[in-house]
Parts: C-alpha cells; structure tokens; sequence
C-alpha cells in the first residue's frame, strides 16, 4: 500500500523539517501518520520500543513511576521532537512511561529503520543529538521544579509548556490527569487552579482549560518556564 500523499508535504515536525528535503524524501517510506489520542499509552517502561514518535500536533509526556502507585511528569515531547530517544542511544526498552497528554498526530517509525538510518551518513543522528541536549535540559530542569517550588506555580509553568507545544490557548485535561502530571493529590490542584482562576489567568469547564492572559500566567510560573522555553526555542 502506497503511503498517503499528505507525507509529501513539508513536515510541521522541527526535527523532520531541520532536515535536507532530499533526506526528508528518502525517509519517507519508513513514516507512517499515527493519531495521537488524549490518555492512550505510547511506552512501558522496561518495554521494548518498537517505534518512535515524530509528533506533528499534540503532545507526549514522559512519566516516571513514585513510590504509592502514582505517576510524575518528567519531560513533554511536542512537534519540537521525537518520542522513543532511547532507540537512538542504543538502548532497546523505554525507562519511563510515555502517554499522550494533548491529542492530536504523529509521524510514526520503526525502530530499527530510525538505527538503520542514524548509521548511514544522513544528517538525522546530528539534529537528535542537539534535540537530545535540549529534552536532558528540560528533563532535569523539570526534576528540581517538581522539588522546590510551589504547587500553583508548577501548575502555572505546565500549563505555559503546553499551551507553548499545542500553539493553543485551549486545550482538554482531567484534574485526575493534571494530579499525575504534577504528582500532586487533586486537592492541591483544585486549590491552585482555583486560585489561578480567581486571578482571572485561566478558566476551567468540563475539562477544558482555557488560558486567559498568558502574560499574566507567566508571571506566576517559576523560574523554570523561561529556562525551559528557552531550550525548547533553540534552533536544531
């Protein structure tokens, strides 16, 4: 079966559009579009990775299991990269859980084409290593904010990052969801939520989140946004 003509189109993916378009074509019958739906899991971790994820709209996150069952955003992976870092490290199997925090589509591979090609001379290995800089930047700046800072503002600065990756000022999500993402209890999130909405920064419905001022949002956010949004706006 012939792949879809939509894949002929410049990718909206940073990564894949980073690429010299001989390259981009020659990779072509190795992509396959795959919809990304909101709460579906992408990894296991200690699984074997299968394939990678070109995001081209939505959102994966990356979740470490803690110590009650619970789960922790870690790291989110937009249309800025790729999901399935491990296969170019050469590492076979996932060490965290990957889920899709923001609906929407992918560029899928499979792994062994992405070996394949990371060997053969093509400028891809060269673009996810810088890729690969960035994602450890915000991985890490991620784990000191889960640590240090205050609920509203971790709530403020997630918000912020997804807004930033969805290129959207609405978007859905569960408090249930949301609680894992910040590896909070709903209460916490509740309260800091209400308090954002209080300030007229957001807005919150039947599970949809409206961002109101942006601006204002930021102000809010600690520290972490900006040092975050600044890896995620460094060009490949």
């Amino acid at each position: 079966m012939s792949k879809p003509r939509t894949l002929t189109t410049p990718p909206t993916n940073r990564l894949l559009a980073a690429m010299p378009k001989d390259e981009y074509r020659e990779m072509l019958p190795g992509l396959e579009p795959f919809p990304l739906i909101f709460g579906d899991l992408i990894y296991k971790p200690g699984a074997l990775v299968r394939h990678v994820y070109f995001p081209t709209s939505g959102i994966i996150s990356l979740l470490a299991d803690v110590d009650d069952g619970g789960m922790l955003e870690v790291g989110i992976v937009g249309r800025e990269g790729m999901a399935g870092m491990p296969v170019f490290m050469g590492v076979k199997t996932s060490p965290n859980r990957a889920m899709v925090q923001g609906a929407g589509s992918a560029l899928r591979m499979k792994a062994t084409t992405l070996t394949s090609m990371a060997n053969n001379g093509s400028s891809l290995p060269r673009l996810l290593r810088r890729y690969s800089y960035s994602l450890w930047a915000q991985l890490s700046q991620s784990s000191v904010c889960s640590l240090y800072h205050p609920i509203e503002a971790r709530l403020a600065r997630w918000l912020l990052m997804t807004r930033d990756r969805m290129e959207a000022n609405e978007f859905r999500i569960t408090q249930e969801f949301l609680s894992s993402m910040l590896g909070v209890r709903r209460e916490g999130v509740n309260k800091a939520a209400g308090n954002l909405q209080q300030q007229d920064l957001i807005s919150y419905s039947r599970g949809m989140v409206t961002i109101l001022k942006p601006a204002g949002l930021a102000a809010v956010a600690c520290k972490c946004y900006r040092i975050i949004k600044k890896e995620y706006g460094r060009e490949l």
